[in-house]
């Protein structure tokens, strides 16, 4: 079960949670696939053909150059798949596992012209998905016993969504709807564009549940006013945009005497400097936009071994 004790009581993902799947796969494939073709090009790798014979076979190992956290193992598999790879791949560990400097993360066997092909796209691939995952780790440590739960946003890098999702899951983080498909989130932008037709903020929780029974509904509020004027509605959850510590306390206070059912979801202006001070507000969710678009790429290399 993917279910979340949280102070005594059982709280269920409300989202999806990403996994290495068929879908994910498809995305990996996707991504490879273009990687290749800008990498090699119509022609492949000349300098390899110029310089190494053919018949080369050899073995390299993918070795950490500094301490991180596993993500993206399988796209190794798919790499090799998509490009007709002569060589063989044995994971020297798992996702979500975490390793520390000079750690081999695998080892490539076959063909020295497809080694060399792959190394660069194999290694952007890993770089980045350890990088996210990395990133991730500190944030869950932080809010630790706190009962919060740290979740993704939507601030991917085009393409990558599924997979940075799957790194963010293998930091040990939460991920939060992956598409606009996958929820309701009713944000500022929506209330301003729909004007009068709306009516009160209340309203719109009141239409979207109307209009999607099946799905989750969130609601943005940017004040104390808008989070009583909406618990009456009871979303599933709401978020409490950029509010101050003492006003997610204060919300929390509301929620509980109100609707305790609903979920809270702090957001705006995480980092790791305040992301403990938040969890301990008392909000059950945190979403962070930083795991995706401020992670930077772990430094990971391709070392001959014969």
């Amino acid at each position: 079960s993917n279910n979340v004790r949280f102070l005594g009581f059982v709280l269920p993902d409300l989202f999806p949670q990403i996994q290495w799947d068929d879908a994910l796969q498809r995305d990996c494939r996707a991504l490879i696939r273009m990687a290749l073709e800008e990498d090699l090009g119509a022609t492949g790798d000349r300098t390899t053909r110029a310089v190494v014979p053919a018949s080369t076979r050899g073995a390299a190992a993918v070795v950490a150059r500094a301490p991180g956290v596993v993500a993206g193992l399988g796209a190794v598999e798919v790499l090799i798949d998509e490009a007709s790879a002569d060589l063989t791949w044995t994971a020297g560990s798992e996702d979500a596992t975490h390793f520390e400097p000079g750690a081999t993360l695998g080892v490539l066997r076959g063909s020295a012209h497809d080694l060399l092909a792959c190394e660069r796209v194999m290694l952007n691939l890993l770089g980045r998905l350890c990088g996210v995952a990395t990133l991730t780790h500190p944030y869950v440590e932080a809010v630790r016993g706190s009962g919060a739960l740290v979740f993704d946003t939507r601030k991917t890098t085009p393409g990558w969504r599924r997979l940075e999702k799957y790194a963010v899951a293998c930091g040990g983080g939460h991920n939060h709807r992956l598409g606009l498909e996958d929820a309701v989130l009713i944000k500022d932008n929506h209330l301003a564009l729909a004007g009068d037709a709306l009516g009160s903020i209340a309203d719109a929780v009141t239409a979207a549940r109307k209009a999607e029974p099946e799905l989750v509904i969130e609601i943005e509020v940017d004040t104390l006013d808008q989070l009583h004027a909406v618990l009456p509605t009871k979303p599933d959850v709401v978020l409490l945009d950029n509010m101050t510590l003492q006003e997610l306390r204060e919300a929390v206070e509301l929620r509980d005497a109100g609707a305790p059912s609903v979920v809270l979801e702090a957001s705006g202006g995480v980092s790791l400097e305040t992301i403990a001070s938040i969890a301990q507000t008392g909000v059950e969710h945190i979403s962070v936009g930083a795991l995706t678009h401020q992670a930077v790429w772990l430094d990971l290399g391709l070392d001959w071994i014969g």
